[in-house]
């Protein structure tokens, strides 16, 4: 089923109030704050996040990590954070991945969603993609429940997503926050439900405690994050960061799964300067780089000889790209191998597994 595109955000952006419709919008200081973002304390947030997912009773359930680096979109310079979530509930494979591209003041230039559950004889799969494009954020989704396929399509004036936070700008925004030591009041922002509707996402302070990680007590940040919702209950987020803004403990409230840091990162001293290695001047390091190309590539070559039909599979996918020529490739890549997709996905408890 395909909903038709929607212009105008009557529906999403609007809540009714006592019989008097609201719009739902970012506070001033909520915008005043992305505004204030200067690139010297964005260069501090470039780092990786690596985490474990445990149950209430300490079982290992699977691995969260973040990774945030500088990069281009389209030629013009961004920062992009990739997430991803994984793991098992009742032993049923589960997981969440997110590739945001933001701007220096963390407005969304682009973001893919993608949500899976496998469940034996029964999935779940959800896929989101929103790009700017000429004054509007345009948002596709596909949702893939057994063998039934769900598509939406909707598009917001940019002037009504003043302080969007998503699912992958919130890790960053957090993340600044605990390298200020500081959530400023009223930081209520902007954000869009499952049903890609608009919603308020508010964030606090939770101050300072401590927190045992590898054995020992460090001093940790806390950062709550609530979710609202216009049909269910808001749903809280607690985070808990070191002095380095790395991320230390991640958490639903009333959930038993949390996510945390197995062991205190190495700190690596300021003055520390690596030499590099100039390996192509190693005999050794040479002949053993040139042993494992040969290796790798006939282990490719013989790969596609045992299966020609990736061939023809590219070679189709670059004539219909060619004779197209969309303005965006990502987009239009996915709707052309969706149909190859032979596992499609009960619908979980979404706000459990949300980055």
């Amino acid at each position: 089923m395909e909903t038709p595109q929607k212009d105008e955000p009557a529906v999403g952006a609007l809540m009714k109030n006592e019989g008097a419709e609201k719009e739902l919008e970012a506070s001033d200081e909520a915008i005043t704050f992305m505004s204030s973002i200067e690139p010297a304390e964005l260069q501090k947030c470039v780092f990786p996040d690596s985490l474990v997912t445990v149950s209430e009773g300490g079982r290992d359930l699977g691995k969260f990590s973040v990774t945030v680096e500088f990069a281009h979109r389209v030629q013009q310079a961004c920062v992009m954070l990739h997430a991803q979530s994984h793991g098992a509930i009742d032993d049923s494979p589960c997981g969440t991945t997110v590739t945001a591209y933001l701007t220096s003041d963390l407005k969304v230039l682009e973001e893919d969603y993608h949500e899976y559950v496998k469940l034996e004889g029964h999935s779940l799969d959800k896929r989101c993609h929103m790009v700017q494009r000429d004054g509007k954020m345009v948002i596709n989704k596909v949702t893939t429940v057994g063998e039934e396929v769900t598509k939406e399509s909707i598009s917001y004036p940019m002037s009504v997503l003043k302080g969007l936070v998503t699912e992958g700008s919130n890790l960053l925004l957090m993340r600044l926050f605990a390298l200020r030591k500081k959530v400023p009041e009223h930081m209520t922002f902007v954000s869009l439900d499952q049903r890609l509707n608009i919603i308020n996402t508010s964030f606090s302070e939770l101050g300072v405690k401590q927190l045992e990680v590898g054995g020992e007590d460090l001093k940790v940040f806390g950062v709550q994050r609530i979710v609202h919702s216009l049909d269910d209950g808001p749903s809280t987020w607690q985070c808990y960061f070191l002095d380095d803004g790395r991320l230390a403990s991640r958490g639903q409230v009333g959930s038993p799964v949390i996510m945390r840091l197995p062991q205190q990162p190495l700190k690596i001293e300021k003055d520390f300067e690596k030499v590099p290695l100039v390996w192509e001047e190693d005999l050794q390091m040479r002949s053993e780089f040139l042993d494992r190309k040969e290796e790798l590539k006939a282990s490719h070559i013989s790969y596609l000889r045992q299966h020609p039909e990736i061939r023809a599979l590219i070679s189709d996918f670059l004539q219909f790209l060619l004779l197209r020529k969309p303005d965006d490739v990502f987009p239009f890549a996915r709707e052309y191998f969706l149909p190859f997709v032979s596992h499609q996905l009960p619908e979980p408890n979404l706000n459990a597994k949300t980055l």
